[in-house]
């Protein structure tokens, strides 16, 4: 499976404003094959055509000078979307990432983001379920889950989408413990999941006389505790 983490940067937060709306200055990509980062990852530094909100700039420090002489979007557009094309994107929050990436694949004449790529999952829903009443910030899953997170002093994109990568590598460690192979989704979109379990041979380990005398031992002190009710020793 193709996994590909993606993250954004932006001037600010509405990229949907009528007039000088907010435009991406950075995006960051990170691949997941099989989850093993591959390090075929992709970044850029965008030209928004306008300046960075207060509040957006002091969160990643990325300044008007800076991406003066930094491409376009519209000048990106297709090899962003081949990269992604038909993968599993996985965002933090979502719905906030599409919004620019819909506005700006808009402008540049392309459909919206969701056409090119075969699913999207946001890792803020999975954690607000995962860990209900929570705070579930990346900052924080970090912290929770053992992430280093100790090189983030601005946000950055790419970093941000490797330390995602990270994040959800934590957060669903074990469900590909087994080989398994995935049918195609019914019309619900679940995939029926067939596992071939003939292949593993469970080995049986068998108590020692230490062990066994050790359990007894507890047994017996349940049987006095109980007035001799226990049901293993009736059935003995």
């Amino acid at each position: 499976m193709r996994q590909i983490f993606l993250d954004t940067e932006t001037t600010g937060f509405n990229a949907n404003l009528a007039q000088n709306p907010d435009r991406m200055v950075e995006i960051g990509c990170v691949e997941l094959v099989n989850r093993k980062l591959t390090g075929n990852n992709l970044h850029f530094y965008l030209n928004p055509e306008r300046d960075s909100e207060e509040g957006a700039l002091r969160v990643h420090g990325l300044t008007t000078e800076f991406l003066s002489d930094k491409p376009k979007f519209g000048s990106i557009a297709r090899e962003l979307l081949d990269y992604v094309a038909d993968a599993e994107i996985i965002i933090h929050n979502a719905p906030f990432d599409l919004s620019f990436l819909d506005a700006e694949l808009a402008r540049a004449g392309h459909q919206a983001f969701r056409s090119y790529v075969g699913s999207v999952i946001d890792t803020l829903v999975m954690a607000k379920e995962m860990f209900p009443g929570k705070r579930n910030s990346l900052d924080a899953l970090c912290d929770r889950l053992e992430v280093d997170n100790s090189g983030r002093t601005l946000h950055g994109a790419l970093l941000d989408a490797e330390l995602l990568a990270d994040v959800y590598i934590n957060m669903t460690r074990g469900q590909d413990a087994l080989l398994m192979d995935a049918g195609s989704p019914d019309e619900a979109g679940v995939v029926a999941v067939q596992i071939d379990l003939r292949g593993f041979v469970l080995p049986v380990v068998a108590a020692n006389a230490q062990e066994l005398l050790a359990h007894e031992e507890v047994m017996s002190q349940l049987d006095k505790s109980s007035g001799g009710k226990t049901l293993w020793r009736k059935l003995a």
